[in-house]
């Protein structure tokens, strides 16, 4: 007989302690609400800590010609203009008082000669506009969100696995899930729940991410009820590393090229400028000469009106470049390119590039400092998400909210590098205020329906007592290799219809997944429930994908290679009927005129 669920309630429930989730549960507990942290893993280890070149935000301390303005613009140039308007220009106005408040809150970022804090170039950006710690980051701000928010005595439940959210006419009721330590179920009332996990990167065999992505958020909320938006649009960063064979695909951080990294093929050359868009091409040094002045005096913190290298194109762009070179003969030895930094004084570059030059030291046995890298795209983020309310973070399910990398809109098409860590910061806030204002909105405790509760308790126990079933991980297998081989960088109506039908295979024989053992700390008995997230999300991006019949941002189909200004204002929107996904569009609303005009300032779709 199964014993009936341990019951932790609360006001908000947060599911995912990374940056947007820790922002969230922080604001939820400063406006006087009950809330509870839920991770995968223990606290500290979200993949925000992975996340190395800094914070963008218009703080305008390196080139004080920096606005919000322009921060905006850039973001609508590189989402192709297919952002959420208002996200965009929410992220830009906070982002600087976002970043402020983290250092108050006790973050140590690195300085410029004058104490304030130092902004480094990335892709896409106009300005030095990253905020940053060397290149740890990430780490630094989980360390700040974390020390805060255990300060303010919030709740954290670790090694915790959600997968269902109960729901009734009204909107969600709670959250089911179990104990990874134990296996046992555990149940969580609340008020509102905020959905905070993070991205996708595990349906992919090569990827940047930590093994906690595998969609979970994105495929709660498709079950409860809500809506995806762009899932085609997953960013393949321009560089991971590509050797050795076991750590194929971590992250070479896009700072690497913000302190002046130059891409070369097996031939010498420095081939980023042939790739650069025809209409964005007065943006970029001409010469060697002027990309080096560009580099020396951001290194120096000093403005200047040298235009950036061409390293520093979006990180789509770059992505495609570099596999054109593979393809097309001109890789490195181990099939990538080579980025080489070996040109700038040794001590610079162990002081700016801590951990890259640990990273490929240990794991490579290349000394960054006396020669080339050789770096390759790796499955990185998705631009699409759960859909949202600018403001708030609501999706479309009552009492339900999202905010950071499991939502979509934000960025477009394509994010630019840093913005994401300014997006955690700016809707992990809106987001936690939105839920604790919904909470506050409801006088009587949640009631959770025993019915749902027991078919989720059923679900769990289903795979330990089968017999002759499928292997997960064999079938994980073939999910990650279809999304690599068929849903890559270059994507053709074909390839995508074939990954529908393989995909539509491997969901079949997931009915029957059987897993030895018990419950307690058993990983093929977790891999259950992350690969039925990971089947429907695989299945809602390359259905998406089949649907655009464009070239736009990270989704480039060799048979419609054209950006169409039919669908410059459409989102492509994925939601359940039964146990079937439906695909279509929606109209993205009009951009005020003048919002347009900033938009477009830079340049159009």
């Amino acid at each position: 007989m199964i014993s009936a669920p341990d019951r932790h309630p609360h006001d908000v429930l947060v599911i995912g302690a990374g940056g947007a989730g820790l922002r969230a549960a922080i604001e939820v507990a400063a406006l006087g609400a009950s809330v509870g942290l839920v991770c995968k893993s223990l606290l500290g280890k979200a993949h925000t800590v992975m996340a190395e070149g800094g914070v963008a935000a218009a703080l305008g301390h390196v080139d004080d010609r920096d606005s919000w303005q322009t921060h905006f613009r850039d973001t609508m140039v590189g989402g192709k203009m297919l952002n959420n308007v208002r996200m965009a220009q929410l992220h830009a106005l906070e982002a600087p008082a976002r970043v402020r408040e983290l250092e108050g809150w006790g973050a140590v970022f690195d300085r410029t000669r004058d104490g304030r804090i130092l902004q480094r170039p990335f892709g896409g950006h106009t300005h030095p506009r990253l905020a940053h710690v060397g290149d740890r980051t990430g780490l630094e701000m989980i360390r700040t969100l974390q020390d805060r928010a255990v300060a303010m005595g919030i709740a954290v439940y670790m090694e915790h696995t959600i997968t269902h959210l109960t729901t009734n006419p009204s909107g969600v009721t709670g959250a089911f899930g179990y104990r990874r330590l134990d296996g046992d179920a555990v149940v969580f009332p609340a008020k509102a729940i905020l959905l905070a996990t993070g991205g996708i990167g595990k349906a992919y065999e090569v990827t940047s991410n930590s093994w906690e992505y595998s969609g979970d958020g994105q495929a709660l909320a498709l079950r409860a009820g809500a809506e995806l938006i762009d899932m085609e649009f997953v960013q393949f960063h321009p560089t991971g590393m590509v050797w050795p064979p076991g750590v194929r695909g971590l992250l070479v951080t896009e700072a690497v090229r913000g302190e002046g990294g130059i891409l070369r093929n097996s031939d010498g050359e420095r081939f980023m400028w042939q790739y650069l868009p025809e209409d964005r091409r007065h943006e970029y040094a001409a010469t060697d000469e002027e990309a080096r002045t560009w580099v020396e005096a951001s290194s120096a913190s000093r403005q200047t009106d040298a235009r950036r290298p061409p390293e520093l194109s979006t990180r789509d762009n770059v992505s495609r470049a570099i596999y054109t070179e593979v393809r097309e003969g001109r890789g490195s030895p181990h099939g990538g390119v080579f980025l080489d930094i070996s040109y700038l004084p040794a001590d610079h570059v162990r002081r700016k590039l801590p951990s890259m030059y640990e990273q490929f030291k240990e794991l490579a046995g290349v000394d960054i400092t006396a020669g080339p890298m050789e770096v390759g795209p790796t499955t990185h983020y998705v631009m699409g998400g759960i859909r949202v309310d600018a403001e708030t973070g609501a999706t479309t399910v009552p009492g339900l909210f999202a905010a950071g990398e499991v939502a979509g809109g934000m960025h477009g098409a394509n994010r630019l590098g840093g913005n994401s860590l300014s997006d955690l910061l700016v809707f992990g806030q809106r987001a936690g205020a939105g839920a604790a204002a919904r909470a506050a909105s409801i006088a009587d405790d949640p009631y959770m329906n025993p019915v749902q509760i027991r078919a989720a308790e059923e679900e769990l126990e289903a795979p330990l007592s089968r017999t002759g079933g499928t292997d997960p991980y064999r079938l994980r297998e073939q999910l990650q290799a279809t999304m690599q081989s068929l849903v890559g960088i270059y994507r053709t109506a074909s390839d995508l219809k074939d990954a529908i039908a393989r995909i539509g295979d491997i969901r079949h024989l997931a009915d029957d997944l059987c897993v030895p053992g018990g419950r307690a700390f058993n990983p093929g008995w977790n891999l259950v429930f992350e690969l039925r997230n990971l089947i429907d999300i695989s299945d809602a991006i390359a259905r998406s994908a089949l649907v655009r019949e464009e070239s736009r941002g990270a989704h480039s189909r060799l048979d419609f290679p054209a950006t169409e200004k039919a669908w410059v204002d459409r989102n492509v929107v994925v939601c359940r009927d039964g146990e079937t996904l439906v695909v279509g569009t929606s109209p993205i609303p009009p951009m005020p005129k003048d919002v347009r005009a900033l938009a477009e300032a830079g340049g159009g779709a």
